[in-house]
């Protein structure tokens, strides 16, 4: 199963693993990336629901904009490698 969502999600793990030089990765980088991959659709989920109680469309752009960098944090934790998880705290 975990095959299949790495080749699903493939182009968008290339653009973190790819590169030859060195990176510092420790096994806690990981684990708070899933967190903070969590907050981020809990911040969008309530955007979601204050915008549809108001009735605002351009409530719309902080939830998709929150929404994908929760989803993309929780692709790059649970199935990039260690140098897409260094690339995204930027620890060369």
């Amino acid at each position: 199963m975990k095959n299949f969502f790495k080749t699903l999600f493939k182009p968008l793990l290339n653009l973190f693993e790819q590169g030859d030089d060195a990176y510092n990765y420790r096994p806690s980088h990981r684990k708070i990336l899933a967190v903070m991959g969590v907050l981020f659709l809990i911040i969008a989920a309530v955007a979601l629901y204050f915008g549809m109680a108001t009735g605002v469309t351009e409530a719309l752009l902080p939830v998709v904009l929150f929404a994908a960098i929760g989803v993309v944090c929780l692709i790059v934790a649970w199935l990039g490698s260690d140098r897409a998880v260094a690339k995204i705290w930027r620890n060369r």
